[in-house]
């Protein structure tokens, strides 16, 4: 009897070691926040079995300028109500810094019904309309007002259902055919696209069945980064000038190229290289 206790306890021990973690099932969503930072699988899709890393809340839990970087080739996904999903993979993107920031919508930490997004929870949606008639998408990011506006992304899947949404929403122009390039290279006609309209405003990112972030896929290496100033913000001084526009370098679904941010971005890669040597 010694030793069949003794076999069942090493038994035991190999099924279940001390400390070890039991793994949900795909009907048992795991709870309580994950340990480390970075992807976070979806409780609310019926399987999860072959679908991509959602990110969760600790992903846009970061300050406004490396969460608008670490936005770049991630896919940004809409599932319309027919159960169509929409996707892209994030090509550019431009970060506010909050109070400071004399080009953002919180500058001097002024709150608004408008502007509330801004102040929320990191990965809180902030949709406004712009000229009346066009609305862009952002995202709040780490400290009070600071958010990254999505610029522009390349259509990945749902492309029919976005030249349709396109050819629908847009204003002018609308006996032109639109080429696919066209469709989501700039905010606004990101959120044609997308069909994101102010319903959005102030919805969680992380936690939301109707828009998420997807983890992108694995290349065989990073892509280059510029770093530009941001676009049409003329009125804010200085700040207009500053680096805080993010996008991936030979990316045609940009919305604006800067050649000359371009420029410098190499040189100081070569004088990087040659210090190395």
């Amino acid at each position: 009897m010694g030793q069949k206790k003794q076999r069942l306890l090493e038994a035991k021990r190999h099924q279940s070691p001390p400390g070890a973690t039991r793994t949900a099932s795909p009907k048992e969503p795991r709870l309580g926040p994950p340990m480390t930072l970075g992807p976070q699988r979806s409780i609310y899709f019926s399987s999860l079995k072959g679908r991509p890393a959602r990110l969760g809340s600790e992903f846009f839990d970061q300050p406004a300028v490396p969460l608008a970087r670490a936005f770049l080739g991630q896919v940004l996904v809409r599932r319309l109500d027919d159960g169509t999903e929409l996707r892209g993979r994030v090509v550019e993107t431009e970060a506010y810094l909050g109070p400071e920031d004399e080009a953002a919508h919180s500058r001097g930490g002024r709150q608004t019904p408008r502007n509330r997004s801004m102040f929320m929870k990191p990965g809180t949606l902030y949709v406004y309309l712009i000229y009346g008639m066009y609305f862009c998408m952002n995202v709040s990011s780490q400290g009070d007002g600071a958010c990254v506006l999505l610029r522009a992304v390349e259509p990945l899947g749902g492309l029919e259902a976005m030249r349709q949404l396109r050819h629908t929403l847009r204003k002018g122009a609308a006996g032109r055919a639109l080429k696919d390039l066209e469709l989501c290279n700039g905010p606004s006609k990101l959120c044609q696209a997308l069909a994101i309209d102010k319903s959005f405003d102030q919805r969680d990112l992380a936690t939301d069945e109707a828009v998420w972030l997807e983890r992108g896929p694995l290349g065989p290496s990073e892509p280059a980064v510029v770093a530009a100033a941001r676009v049409g913000i003329g009125h804010a001084g200085e700040w207009a000038l500053k680096p805080l526009r993010f996008y991936v370098q030979g990316s045609p679904w940009v919305s604006v190229v800067d050649r000359a941010a371009e420029r410098d971005a190499q040189a100081r890669a070569k004088a990087s290289r040659d210090e190395d040597f």
